[in-house]
C-alpha cells in the first residue's frame, strides 16, 4: 500500500488507488496470472483496464494492455 501512495503522490493523482495484497479481487478479475519473463515463471498482475458504469458493472475490458495507443482506445470506448 505504501508503494501505491508513493505512485499517487509522484503523479499527483486526484483519485484513490486500490490495493489488493491478498490477491482476492485480482483473482476474481482474472488478472493474477503466471507470467514468464526471460524464462523465469512467477505470479504477477497482467495489466488490464476495466471501465465500469455508475452501478459498478463492467462495460469494457481491455486485457493485456500495451501503453502505446491505450489511452486513445479507452477514450473511444468512453465516448461510445
Amino acid at each position: 500500500m505504501e508503494a501505491l501512495a508513493k505512485f499517487r503522490d509522484k503523479y499527483d493523482l486526484n483519485f484513490p488507488l486500490a490495493g489488493d495484497t491478498s490477491h482476492k479481487l485480482l483473482e476474481k478479475y482474472g488478472v493474477w496470472q503466471e507470467k514468464n519473463l526471460y524464462g523465469v515463471k512467477k505470479m504477477g498482475i497482467v495489466r488490464t483496464t476495466y471501465l465500469l458504469d455508475a452501478e459498478g458493472k463492467v462495460t469494457h475490458a481491455f486485457p493485456k494492455v500495451k501503453v502505446d495507443g491505450h489511452a486513445r482506445e479507452v477514450l473511444k470506448a468512453l465516448k461510445a
